[in-house]
């Protein structure tokens, strides 16, 4: 199942398929940052490896475990 969640417009955004300004609007979609251009629907999606580093900075490290 996927969720979709508030949608907003990037304003002075045209899209990179169709040239069409201000159509762009970006969601969240399974807490994946999604650009959809309205007019011709050409979809951009945020690169798997920016996904795992944002998600990893967000970690606090408590201890290394360094068995002997």
């Amino acid at each position: 199942m996927t969720t979709r969640k508030k949608k907003r417009f990037i304003a002075g955004a045209s899209c990179p398929k169709c040239k069409a300004m201000d159509t762009l609007m970006l969601f969240l979609e399974n807490n994946v940052e999604k650009v959809e251009c309205v007019e011709c629907g050409h979809q951009m999606v945020q690169p798997e490896a920016q996904i795992a580093k944002a998600s990893r900075a967000a970690e606090q490290v408590i201890g290394v475990f360094k068995p002997e």
